[in-house]
């Protein structure tokens, strides 16, 4: 089964999320834009000008979980929580307003329904991990305290390197993990973190006086196991992977990793290495369970590569230069026998979602369509997610 709809946010002053329905032969067609209640940001490069078009420097600018939808806005240091109509996935709604982030310029976000918990990557002066847990009908808690990485960055960061990459779950929901990027130039090392989630009870009293208990929620705990996983150096867009404990990190320095992360201490070292040739910045990745591997994209190189879930090793590749004439293309998702890579142009070029057809298995990437973006999203446009 194919996704239902795509989701995007514009990262502009008055951030919006777009929506764009998904035909049965796994085509976009035009949908919906609904304002964040926050607005966008843009890092910086070395040479102070905007980083676009990678203009949050990271993977997961938005998360979903069931029929919510969860929005970073990293100019209002603000996360927003969006429902989707059941009968139309492309009708959202802001459910409550905002919330504050305790750090700055959120770039990342990871959402579990299973634990009711949105956690927020922030990768500004104040640079780390907060939480929030939330409710469908009434939103988003305050978010906790930061869980900090010292930085030493500014507002909005110089990247893309020394800043935080993404926020995820495992697989199985035993941790919260981030990937944060080094800096080879300055020495700054790179690394891998898991937090544990921890169940919390909170007593309640009872009319007799006596303690209950509440039904039982989570938490993300405040201790962090760091690692820096062998041969790694610029650790970007990662995807648990299904059944494992393993994860798939691109590393814009050479390629992608596969780390195999202890299930119990939450510790990551690097069990394969794949070099992608030609790469500028391998930097995004989704799994796609039509071909049992993994699919990676290029900020400054306009093609698909799939990459082995085993190895690393590179299977294939499809270039998309005379198909769509993007630069490059960022973020990407797997959906049913489809892969969706988003291409926000560069202010020359308008923006626009390559569709690939990969229902024939490893090896069978076919382009399907190319989805123009102009009038509706630019070149500040991050994340990607799937109604399924």
């Amino acid at each position: 089964m194919g996704g239902r709809a795509l989701y995007f946010i514009t990262n502009d002053e008055t951030n919006s999320v777009v929506a764009l329905p998904i035909g049965a032969d796994g085509r976009l067609s035009p949908g919906t834009v609904t304002p964040t209640g926050g607005s966008g940001s843009v890092a910086l490069n070395a040479d102070n000008q905007p980083a676009t078009p990678d203009a949050l420097v990271s993977q997961s600018a938005l998360a979903i979980a069931g029929n919510l939808i969860f929005a970073v806005n990293a100019g209002s240091n603000t996360l927003s929580m969006l429902t989707i109509s059941p009968s139309d996935p492309t009708r959202l709604s802001l459910i409550g307003q905002p919330v504050a982030v305790p750090g700055e310029f959120p770039n990342t976000v990871a959402a579990s329904l299973q634990h009711g918990l949105a956690c927020v990557g922030t990768s500004g002066a104040r640079a780390g991990i907060s939480c929030s847990t939330f409710s469908p009908t009434r939103g988003l808690s305050p978010m906790d305290a930061l869980r900090p990485f010292d930085l030493g960055q500014t507002t909005p960061p110089v990247g893309p390197t020394n800043t935080v990459s993404q926020t995820f779950f495992s697989a199985d929901g035993s941790f919260l993990f981030a990937t944060v990027k080094g800096d080879p130039p300055t020495n700054k090392t790179g690394f891998f973190s898991a937090f544990p989630i921890q169940p919390r009870q909170a007593a309640k009293s009872t009319a007799s006086g006596r303690q209950s208990r509440s039904p039982r929620r989570f938490s993300v705990s405040s201790i962090e196991q760091r690692s820096v996983p062998a041969g790694t150096a610029v650790l970007f867009g990662s995807q648990a992977i299904p059944g494992t404990s393993n994860v798939f990190a691109t590393d814009a320095a050479f390629g992608a990793a596969i780390l195999s992360v202890d299930p119990t201490t939450g510790n990551a070292t690097t069990i394969a290495k794949g070099e992608v040739q030609g790469q500028v910045a391998t930097c995004w990745v989704t799994i796609s369970a039509a071909t049992g591997t993994a699919f990676v994209t290029d900020v400054a190189k306009n093609r698909v590569v799939e990459m082995s879930l085993a190895d690393a090793s590179v299977l294939s590749e499809l270039d998309l230069t005379a198909a769509t004439g993007d630069p490059g293309l960022i973020d990407l998702r797997a959906a049913g026998g489809f892969i969706y890579a988003l291409s926000p142009g560069n202010g020359t070029a308008p923006g626009g979602i390559a569709v690939v057809d990969v229902s024939r298995g490893s090896g069978s990437a076919a382009f399907v369509q190319r989805f123009a973006l102009d009038g509706v999203a630019g070149r500040n446009s991050m994340g990607m997610v799937i109604l399924d």
